[in-house]
């Protein structure tokens, strides 16, 4: 063949007639096996008619080897392009052919993904607030108990800091039992003007029952400026509650933490007994929703805020008992046990 080859012309009849015969050879080929005899015929590497061009081209004049090595590698890379077009064509037809279900099985329903309750209430939370002009700050979830404790005026004996309520890890680091460390990072951060909402996990020693769990989401809100007042601190929270709740009533009691001072407790209608009693709201016809109060003079100081100059007010609240009531879900344990039927209630 490489006798024949004598120049450009001919070199290019070679490799046209090449083309022409695999494009046909490929086609042609009804099975895997006969398409593989094809590629072996046209493509091997030691016998294939491929091997055969190559050589010719050996033979073409210097001079017009360019042209013909540019038309070499055409042809190379169409043939090539052929046999695995007509390899997945035949590799579908096989696969349509072997059916590896049971047809007469029925079908799955489609499980479309959803946000959990519990990130919708937070995430609408969060709207409401940032419309009441307050950012988002977090912190660690593993805390040191100054943070934890301390520099939230508990006093060294007080029964939270008990092994059998805190989860300790090692040393003076615990499990933060709730977001209020954030309230002095950020105080030690940020100079006043403040209003934050401090969203995150906490865990505390409980049991599960109907409005309680071991770990779970609080929400903390926290406000720290000249001349803040608990007036401020009920008109916000009434104004939350309107918003998030409707029509539903509120009610504030007063109540005790070591951190604000006064404080009071915040409830809300139940949801699911319309306030004539369940195991959710204990029989009492209210749920609580957060505990609230002007900020003690004690946790500014730590954080190294001039009390004498500056007030403020902070809450905390559990999104998930938020939940119950907003969904008017009867045991806290739904939102826990990642069973799909309830949660694609929540799909949109």
């Amino acid at each position: 063949m490489t006798d024949a080859v004598s120049n450009l012309p001919r070199f290019l009849e070679l490799t046209e007639i090449f083309e022409r015969d695999a494009s046909v050879a490929f086609g042609a080929a009804s099975t895997l096996d006969e398409l593989e005899a094809a590629r072996i015929r046209f493509l091997g590497d030691a016998r294939g008619e491929l091997r055969n061009v190559q050589r010719a081209l050996g033979a073409v004049p210097r001079d017009e080897k360019p042209a013909a090595g540019k038309r070499f590698n055409e042809v190379k890379t169409r043939a090539q392009e052929l046999y695995e077009r007509r390899l997945a064509e035949l590799r579908a037809s096989a696969s349509r052919g072997t059916i590896t279900a049971d047809l007469t099985m029925p079908a799955r329903r489609t499980w479309h993904g959803a946000k959990h309750p519990v990130t919708l209430v937070i995430e609408e939370i969060e709207s409401i607030f940032r419309e009441l002009g307050f950012t988002i700050a977090q912190g660690p979830e593993a805390e040191t108990d100054w943070y934890n404790f301390y520099s939230l005026n508990f006093p060294k004996n007080h029964p939270a800091l008990d092994a059998h309520d805190t989860l300790y890890l090692s040393g003076d680091v615990v499990l933060r039992t709730h977001t209020s460390p954030v309230q002095v990072r950020t105080l030690q951060t940020y100079a006043p003007p403040v209003r934050v909402l401090i969203p995150g996990r906490v865990y505390r020693r409980d049991f599960f029952d109907a409005s309680h769990a071991p770990a779970f989401e609080q929400i903390e809100g926290l406000c720290v400026d000249e001349g803040i007042s608990f007036v401020d601190l009920k008109a916000t929270l009434s104004r939350f509650a309107e918003r998030l709740f409707g029509a539903t009533r509120t009610r504030f009691r007063p109540s005790y933490f070591p951190f604000t001072e006064p404080s009071a407790e915040m409830d809300v209608q139940c949801g699911v007994c319309g306030g004539t009693g369940c195991p959710v709201c204990k029989g009492t016809g209210w749920v609580e929703i957060l505990g609230s109060g002007m900020v003690h003079p004690a946790v500014l100081e730590s954080a190294g805020i001039d009390s004498e100059r500056y007030t403020g007010w902070a809450f905390g609240m559990g999104p998930g008992r938020i939940a119950l009531a907003r969904y008017g879900l009867p045991f806290i344990r739904l939102l826990y046990d990642s069973d799909v039927r309830f949660l694609e209630q929540f799909a949109e």
